[in-house]
């Protein structure tokens, strides 16, 4: 398998973030990121003028993120060449999709798109400038969610006590996806397959501390250092070659789509060479995939490979049936269920496989 490491969820200038994306680019080249999926509010702007392409070794995919007329359900929408459906000003001066979110994920499956619900469990009221934005549609037919962002757990946890110390290092309080948000995903999954993301939700807002100076939250380069989301391939993808960034860039939405990834807490490390996967009748099954069980009391062998010694979490049906400090673990079941991987460092979470699904 090829890995690219990748970050999700990101604001330029074409909405609300402040930065231009040939900056947001170059900060993607200096950390060494392969690709990064901009997702502006309600627009494409950014491919129309001609900014998703390679931008030196990383790659820039432009998708967006959509929302409803009371600015909730927000939509991260990839595989589009353009937005869904109409839009209203809101009273705070945003667009909302006149549709339904239920319409809107609807009509973005038909048009061949897919998207993840971001930032799903958001509940918070310390900074009235940036009210929560959760995700009420749950009947709907989204691929995917957002499990674990950056900016939401950032605010989510900060009081007034904290509230400095969070604002100098913001990558230090990140410690684990909402227990609802994976409580949530799990349970969906034992109905149908759905994928997950983690995404960064950049902006770089420039905040006044204390009345006395102003200060960037979240500075994209430091974000970049962040969540990021690894997708797995079967071939190489050829970095910095225009003639051949279309076909590449689909060989990263299907891995998205298809769950054929993983999302890394980079801080902690790269997690480059993880690796979830199961064996079962002579074939090998990975992370998104759906292993059908049909000769009950044949073993399936579930292996994990992680490139640092951590605590290892095996989750089947959202409940940790097994954990071990190891590089490496081998477990073997004869049950169905959907299974996946968590991996801690020092008590908080740094890696969480998608699920391979036994049915």
């Amino acid at each position: 398998m090829f890995e690219y490491s990748g970050a999700i969820h990101i604001h330029s200038t074409y909405s609300d973030g402040t930065g231009s994306v040939s900056d947001i680019m170059r900060y993607a080249n200096e950390t060494q990121l392969d690709f990064a999926i901009l997702t502006d509010h309600n627009n494409m702007k950014a491919k129309d003028d001609g900014y998703e392409r390679w931008h030196n070794n990383s790659m820039l995919i432009v998708g967006y993120e959509m929302n409803d007329l009371k600015n909730k359900n927000h939509y991260l929408t990839f595989g589009l060449d353009k937005v869904i459906g109409s839009y209203e000003r809101l009273d705070d001066g945003e667009l909302g999709s006149v549709l339904s979110a239920e319409e809107y994920v609807a009509k973005i499956s038909q048009a061949g798109g897919f998207g993840f619900t971001a930032h799903p469990d958001e509940k918070r009221d310390l900074m009235p400038d940036h009210p929560p934005y959760p995700w009420l549609a749950w009947d709907a037919e989204f691929t995917g969610i957002e499990i674990w962002n950056h900016m939401s757990e950032w605010i989510e946890g900060m009081n007034e006590k904290n509230k400095l110390q969070r604002f100098i290092h913001p990558l230090r309080s990140i410690v684990a996806p909402p227990k609802v948000t994976l409580e949530k995903w799990d349970k969906l999954n034992s109905k149908r397959k759905v994928v997950a993301i983690g995404g960064i939700d950049a902006h770089a807002h420039k905040q006044n501390i204390m009345g006395v100076y102003e200060v960037e939250i979240f500075p994209y380069k430091v974000l970049f250092k962040s969540i990021r989301t690894n997708v797995l391939l079967d071939s190489e993808i050829k970095k910095n070659n225009q003639q051949t960034f279309h076909h590449d860039k689909e060989k990263i939405l299907t891995a998205l789509r298809n769950g054929k990834s993983f999302i890394v807490n980079n801080y902690h490390g790269s997690g480059r060479g993880f690796r979830f996967f199961a064996d079962y009748d002579g074939k090998t099954y990975m992370m998104g995939d759906d292993v059908n069980y049909d000769k009950p009391g044949k073993k399936i062998i579930l292996r994990t490979l992680v490139p640092e010694k951590s605590l290892v979490r095996l989750i089947k049906d959202g409940v940790c049936i097994d954990e071990v400090e190891s590089m490496e673990c081998i477990w073997d079941s004869d049950e169905k269920g959907c299974y996946r991987i968590e991996c801690w460092k020092n008590g908080k979470g740094w890696i969480f496989s998608n699920h391979i699904r036994v049915l």
